[in-house]
């Protein structure tokens, strides 16, 4: 099939993934522009450009569209997951402004104003806006799905079947929220990291690429569940979390010594041992281990496309950094400045960390028993049965 959505095939995506109701407002279609910090390139162009796209299909339904739709753009926040801007600036028609730096003050319309009058939004973002947008539906009735990096490669995975793809998201979020802790070994070129996830006091969530509620935001595509492991928040009770979790970055594999929850310092190492060792100095939020998620897209045959927002969801991944759009604890004002908060997730399959391998997952459930999740790199038959 041709790796371009039509206005008939968008029309059916909106009414699937958010099932619009009377008291729906409208769709809003979110894109940030490049400035001159952080420039241009051209994934980035031409997702904008797809984006524009969308828009003038949708219109071009007529009353096939179930709501008004509309583009609108706003300045970079230079970071995935950082907070957003004071507004954006919807977009009349014609070429888009090829820069942040074109947009003109007086025009921008508080991002509040925007929520109250498009319920329905969807953000294929150059940085992330999931953090930002499920913060802002706790207070405005919207529901959004991002799609930070989209690509139209990524196509064929918005055309799964998103009825088994929830089944077996929702199997594996009642078995992180049962589990009060998790077991992971990874074998990897300097030996093997065992790492303990603490998971008590949470709940996880199910990302099965369906936004039916108001107040809710989440990827698309999608095909996860995720739970953020406790931070230790509770006085007198400290997180469990502890061991250590390799990287991969390039051919290097940087290994963290996880305490607390945190990762307090990196192994000896070579380059980027040293470069993520001075992070965790300069911003000690970004070593807060944020999220451990499990994907279920590779069942499907989704491939990696090089792109988080959908590799995430092939496998077991875990994020650093901002965690309290999930139910964590670490915000933007654990950071030092709004361009440092950041949500990264380190993704576990052969195509993303060839040089790392999860030999064994095990969730820990109450009553010591232990459940198998995964074995080298799968998960165990029958999991999903």
């Amino acid at each position: 099939m041709s790796e371009r959505l039509q206005g008939e095939e968008l029309v059916a995506l909106i009414e699937r993934v958010f099932q619009p109701r009377a008291t729906d407002t409208g769709i809003a279609v979110l894109v940030d522009l490049p400035d001159a910090a952080v420039a241009d390139h051209p994934r980035w162009q031409a997702r904008r450009e797809m984006a524009a796209g969308w828009v003038e299909e949708l219109a071009g339904q007529g009353a096939s569209c179930p709501l008004p739709v509309s583009l609108w753009l706003y300045p970079n926040v230079r970071t995935n997951n950082g907070d957003l801007p004071a507004g954006a600036w919807r977009h009349g028609g014609g070429p888009l402004p090829a820069s942040a730096d074109e947009l003109d003050p007086a025009a921008a319309v508080p991002f509040a104003e925007l929520f109250r009058g498009w319920s329905i939004l969807l953000a294929p973002t150059e940085f992330s806006a999931t953090a930002p947008l499920k913060v802002a539906a706790r207070s405005f009735p919207i529901r959004a799905a991002t799609m930070p990096g989209f690509t139209a490669e990524m196509i064929p995975a918005l055309r799964l079947d998103y009825g088994e793809v929830n089944r077996r998201v929702a199997r594996l979020a009642g078995l992180l929220t049962a589990a009060e802790g998790c077991d992971l070994l990874f074998h990897h070129p300097q030996g093997d990291s065992a790492l303990h996830l603490d998971l008590r006091h949470r709940s996880a969530h199910a990302s099965g690429g369906l936004v039916p509620e108001p107040g809710f935001a989440g990827n698309l595509p999608s095909g996860e569940a995720y739970i953020v492991p406790y931070e230790g928040e509770r006085a007198g009770e400290p997180s469990r979390t502890a061991g250590f979790l390799p990287v991969q970055f390039g051919d290097e594999v940087v290994v963290y010594r996880i305490q607390g929850n945190r990762a307090l310092e990196v192994l000896p190492g070579g380059a980027a041992a040293a470069a993520e060792a001075a992070h965790l100095r300069r911003e000690p939020a970004y070593g807060n281990l944020a999220e451990l998620g499990l994907g279920v897209l590779a069942a499907f045959g989704v491939e990696p496309v090089g792109e988080i927002l959908l590799d995430e969801k092939l496998g077991l991944h875990i994020a650093f950094g901002r965690s309290d759009h999930f139910g964590g604890t670490v915000g933007p004002a654990q950071f030092s400045a709004p361009g440092e908060v950041i949500h990264i997730d380190r993704v576990y399959v052969p195509a993303c960390q060839p040089r790392i391998r999860v030999a064994a997952a095990d969730l820990l459930l109450p009553a010591g028993e232990r459940l198998a999740l995964m074995r080298d790199q799968a998960y165990v038959e029958g999991l999903f049965d």
